[in-house]
């Protein structure tokens, strides 16, 4: 008969003094970085109330902006349909909107366009030099917008021309017609050549009719464009014709 030999189970005791002190170490170490995490975490919670606020800023100056572009753009309908003796004073109260605009709300996407408008409604009031620094400073500040910077640029020069100064004009129609994003190149074209007319430079108006014709087949300008080169073909080969000669006179002798 065999006898078996009990064995005690091996149970592995828990060192409870290192656990206590490895749990300790641990809190101690929490309460080394405690300050730093709150500290990171109140930097957080500052710099999103600060974008919050950004954000609710730009929100209330967009909504201001777009109110008093509405109200000048009505004060204008006013001008056009109401008493003609009042018309002075409402088209004053809506350069004087946009102007707001222009002023006090510069970063909005409003503002491009209220001073557009804002130098539109100074060529009305016939203040051409206020509406030309109103259109300059346009293209200084948002030029990057390459269809609205065309626009400006058109009137601008057709500003230079009521003021009389042709070679500004002119150059503003050459800033278009290089300008790649630009519309209306092709009146830009026509304009530089009735200018080249205007001041006796037939060889540069048919360059730019030509460039008009050729680059444009389909412009309403074409037409015209088409026409005034044949009327400067002409004038051309008269002009370098020689005279004819005197006819002899048929007078009797005495």
């Amino acid at each position: 008969m065999s006898y078996r030999i009990k064995v005690p189970a091996k149970t592995l005791q828990v060192d409870e003094a290192h656990f206590l002190s490895g749990l300790e170490h641990q809190l101690h170490r929490l309460q080394e970085y405690r300050r730093p995490l709150l500290v990171g975490l109140g930097v957080l919670l500052l710099a999103a109330a600060v974008i919050g606020g950004v954000f609710w800023m730009d929100r209330q100056a967009s909504q201001k902006a777009q109110a008093l572009e509405r109200e000048a753009t009505s004060l204008l309908a006013a001008r056009s349909t109401g008493d003609p003796k009042n018309a002075d004073h409402l088209l004053n109260q809506a350069i004087a909107k946009y102007r707001e605009v222009v002023e006090q709300y510069p970063r909005t996407a409003t503002a491009p366009l209220a001073m557009f408008h804002l130098a539109n409604a100074q060529v009305q009031a016939n203040d051409l030099a206020a509406a030309i620094d109103t259109y300059q400073r346009l293209l200084l500040q948002y030029g990057g917008n390459l269809a609205l910077t065309g626009l400006v640029q058109q009137r601008l020069a057709y500003t230079y021309l009521l003021k009389g100064d042709r070679e500004q004009a002119a150059k503003a129609f050459a800033a278009i017609v290089e300008n790649p994003g630009a519309l209306l190149k092709d009146q830009a074209l026509f304009e530089l050549a009735r200018l080249e007319e205007s001041q006796s430079r037939p060889e540069g108006a048919l360059a730019h009719y030509q460039e008009l014709i050729k680059t444009y087949p389909n412009s309403p300008f074409t037409s015209e464009a088409t026409i005034r080169t044949k009327v400067l073909d002409v004038k051309s080969k008269e002009a370098s014709s020689p005279p004819p000669a005197p006819s002899p006179s048929n007078k009797p002798n005495k």
